[in-house]
């Protein structure tokens, strides 16, 4: 057994939890940020200028903020998230108003099928496009990003969308263990689609972040990393999330106990084990949106980590959509490698002026970089191949005014949206409230699924390139 600090050559560890504003102060004045109570780092990382520990005071600050309000904002979320329902099992407001006066309400089980989160009274669109076929260019990307929105709902929600509305096998629906949250705060779902032993295809779906999930937010804004030998660094906050573990690091196997949830890495790479050693054909793919595509993106990395060849030779893609940053250049360089080794398709898409893609800061004080194809998406669906997307960090005066203005035009397209495109792609009351959202925090708006849904349905752009070259962002695309 390898202690984490030995297995990982280089770190730097933020602890939010640990210190006081005295400490506070102290990390933004001394140029040492070893010796303060919210920062463990090796001695070579120990010395940070002012714009360096400036970020690290804003990270820890917005972590402890959210600790803060961790229980009225999951109060509020999960009251929101009621009344939704309430209304939505009642009819409406004022079908709700007379089923109380005949004290006939029907009061929602939050462990239903019929149960939706905050994220589905957004885009409550459950069925696949049933324009797109099984061996069509589109049809991976507009599976996954289904399957990424459907991550977001409870267990009984997700087996009968699966069962009932796809036809497929569902595997199950996992609450995976924190070893640093100390609880189980990583969902993911698993389905196969068996149509014959030459198309056996299993797709892995972690959750992205909720609303209202301090605890997730939280992992978002963590920008601890951890060096992996000949790997680079890895965002820490996602690797924690993944099954990091806390005296170990990742080594090759861990004994799982009954005593709490499992984790997340271990737990799915042996169900994978064991599906592809019943079909020597079996493929599968990883998505998620969010922070479930940072987990996605990060999943290949620990496999080719672990030397696990035969798993990420059985790998058909990976799709991320509105995912953040996960580690450095030369992580970047490693899987870039492993992707042409392997013959694996990487596509991460991005929507507009999503913010969260362009997190954390890829400059010259961080280091966080983004590996894979981009492909972005317009206001108008209209879609192309680049190395990056436009306004790679998001916060830029110069790029101010033009999303505001771009905002606002969706906020106009959400009108005319449905004449359009038909009635499957109208957007109620409660998407409309978070595009006024977006008039005055441009990007928050656009990292919702449904414009990433809709990108894969009626967007301009025909992914047909080759696996190989689906994986090498530097061979630029414009299709239109």
């Amino acid at each position: 057994m390898v202690p984490l600090k030995e297995s990982c050559k280089n770190y730097v560890v933020l602890k939010p939890h640990k210190g006081g504003i005295i400490d506070l102060f102290w990390l933004l004045l001394s140029s040492d940020i070893e010796k303060s109570k919210f920062v463990d780092c090796r001695e070579e990382n120990k010395e940070a200028n002012f714009k360096r520990r400036w970020l690290i005071f804003l990270t820890i600050v917005v972590q402890k903020i959210l600790h803060i309000v961790k229980k009225p904002l999951g109060w509020f979320g999960s009251g929101l998230e009621m009344w939704l329902n309430l209304l939505s099992e009642n009819g409406n407001f004022f079908e709700l108003l007379l089923n109380l006066l005949k004290w006939k309400i029907v009061i929602p089980d939050t462990k239903s099928a019929t149960y939706r989160s905050n994220t589905a009274f957004l885009d409550n669109r459950v069925q696949l496009d049933k324009k797109l076929v099984y061996g069509d260019s589109r049809y991976y990307a507009a599976f996954s990003i289904m399957a990424a929105k459907l991550a977001y709902e409870n267990a009984a929600f997700v087996e009968a969308t699966v069962k009932d509305h796809w036809k497929m096998e569902f595997l199950g629906f996992y609450n995976y263990w924190n070893e640093y949250q100390e609880m189980a705060t990583t969902q993911a779902f698993m389905l196969r689609d068996k149509r014959s032993d030459d198309e056996d295809l299993t797709v892995v779906s972690f959750r992205g972040t909720e609303m209202f999930d301090s605890d997730a937010w939280s992992t978002d804004v963590d920008i601890s990393w951890y060096e992996l030998s000949n790997v680079g660094k890895v965002h820490g906050g996602f690797m924690k999330a993944l099954g990091l573990q806390k005296k170990q690091g990742w080594p090759k196997e861990i004994v799982q106990t009954t005593s709490r949830p499992q984790v997340a890495y271990y737990h799915i790479r042996e169900k994978l084990r064991k599906i592809i050693q019943e079909n020597e054909k079996a493929k599968f793919i990883v998505t998620g949106h969010s922070l479930g595509g940072a987990l996605a993106a990060i999943f290949p990395v620990i496999l080719a980590y672990h030397g696990e060849t035969e798993l990420l030779q059985r790998l058909e893609g990976v799709y991320t959509f509105g995912q953040p940053r996960v580690g450095d250049q030369k992580l970047a360089e490693f899987m870039e490698e492993q992707m042409n080794l392997h013959n694996v398709r990487f596509l991460r898409y991005v929507y507009g002026n999503d913010m969260v893609p362009r997190l954390p800061y890829d400059d010259k004080t961080f280091m966080f970089k983004h590996f894979g194809t981009c492909i972005y998406y317009d206001r108008f669906y209209e879609g192309k191949i680049v190395k990056e997307e436009p306004n790679k960090n998001y916060f830029s005066l110069k790029w101010f005014v033009p999303k505001i203005m771009n905002s606002a035009m969706e906020m106009v397209r959400s009108f005319t949206i449905r004449q359009r495109y038909g009635p499957e792609y109208d957007e109620g009351w409660f998407l409309l409230m978070f595009r006024t959202i977006g008039l005055a925090l441009p990007g928050v708006s656009a990292h919702m699924p449904q414009d990433y849904v809709n990108s894969t349905r009626v967007g301009s752009l025909e992914t047909l390139l080759t696996p190989v070259a689906r994986s090498r962002p530097t061979q630029l695309v414009n299709i239109n």
